[in-house]
């Protein structure tokens, strides 16, 4: 089956003969590094197998963001850094979805009303957990942008992982809130659509937006996590490490038809969709971010600012004695397992490769 990077070295030229002028920085360096990954040009090191003698290049990955073939070992790590400050509660899961009117505006203004998006669902998140009715302390949040649907249609929405309970205002209670039960999703709803209209509004004051998106309901999902955060937290590592498409899912590439398997949710099944080759790329650069932005973000007792908080928090919680088994976390790892070992000869199966030199990165044209 054929990779992203064999499509981008097929039909990329092509692309950018139509499009170079219209695309931002980010595209052009998501082509340009997407294709090097892994091969000369990205460069490398050398090694030579101990016992036959034979040569093998070990080319490095590009680490763009948006690469397919890359950040497996980033994924582990932060979901390691994320099992830490994990509190011995329950959490829900929940998702804020921008209505249908809105995505060509956001796709236009990626540096700002992504962001956006994250800041008013939290905020909306944690006004009503403050409310004594339902938990009426400071929750922890973890937030993650996701803006594309397995068929790679633009779709901006954001993940929320959110503690089940809070820390009281004066910082001597954890409050945990109902079980099952956080906060009311129609309320919410209406608090994160004004929310997202006024934050926006103020950054894009020349923007005309819609009056529709004020004549519907926004759609907000609430779940709690049964199975554990464990179990959300290696969900959500699928948006912050990985990318719209897997290699995996890319079925053929032929007469400049792209062909890629895909998950209807509706029906619960698999399908394929076909698309040209120029179609193919530029709905996969649409989900390309902007250099520097963060898809990641933390509030509350989870904000950076506030670790002082979470500390107080696993505090009052350790003293309540709640059993850790709500969250999925694991025990740490063996350090003995992490020692690295020498590579095995691809060629004579038998010998160990060893490193005897660096491989310069050959010349990139420019995009």
């Amino acid at each position: 089956m054929p990779e992203l990077a064999e499509i981008f070295r097929a039909y990329g030229p092509r692309y950018l003969e139509e499009f170079a002028d219209r695309m931002p920085p980010s595209h052009h360096r998501a082509l340009r590094d997407i294709v090097d990954c892994r091969t000369e040009g990205s460069g490398g090191r050398l090694f030579q197998c101990d016992r036959c003698g034979a040569l093998h290049y070990a080319y490095h990955s590009c680490r763009n963001r948006h690469c397919p073939k890359c950040h497996a070992k980033d994924t582990q790590s932060w979901l390691d850094k994320c099992r830490e400050a994990l509190l011995p509660v329950t959490y829900f899961h929940l998702v804020f979805t921008l209505p249908r009117e809105l995505r060509e505006i956001v796709r236009s203004h990626q540096k700002v009303l992504p962001g956006i998006l994250c800041q008013a669902a939290a905020y909306s998140l944690m006004k009503l957990a403050l409310d004594p009715h339902f938990v009426g302390g400071t929750i922890g949040i973890l937030a993650v942008v996701h803006t594309w649907t397995r068929a790679l249609i633009y779709h901006p929405h954001v993940h929320l992982l959110a503690t089940g309970g809070g820390l009281s205002k004066d910082g001597s209670r954890w409050l945990a809130a109902r079980p099952g039960f956080l906060v009311p999703v129609s309320a919410l709803s209406a608090i994160f659509r004004a929310r997202f209209m006024e934050l926006a509004r103020s950054a894009l004051p020349d923007v005309k937006f819609p009056r529709s998106v004020w004549s519907k309901s926004w759609v907000v999902y609430s779940k709690p996590s049964v199975c554990g955060a464990e179990k959300v937290l290696a969900y959500l590592a699928r948006y912050v490490h990985r990318v719209a498409i897997t290699n995996g899912r890319i079925l053929s590439m032929d007469d400049g038809l792209i062909r890629f398997s895909y998950k209807d949710c509706r029906e619960k099944m698999w399908k394929t969709m076909t698309l040209k080759a120029t179609e193919f790329i530029r709905r996969f650069l649409q989900h390309v971010l902007p250099w520097g932005f963060h898809k990641v973000r933390y509030y509350g007792i989870l904000a950076p600012s506030n670790r002082h908080l979470l500390g107080k928090a696993k505090e009052l919680l350790a003293d309540q004695s709640v059993s850790p088994t709500d969250t999925g976390q694991k025990g740490p790892k063996d350090p003995s397992q992490a020692q690295a070992q020498p590579m095995l000869c691809p060629y004579c199966k038998i010998g160990h490769l060893f490193f005897i030199g660096r491989v310069a990165a050959k010349e990139r044209s420019p995009p």
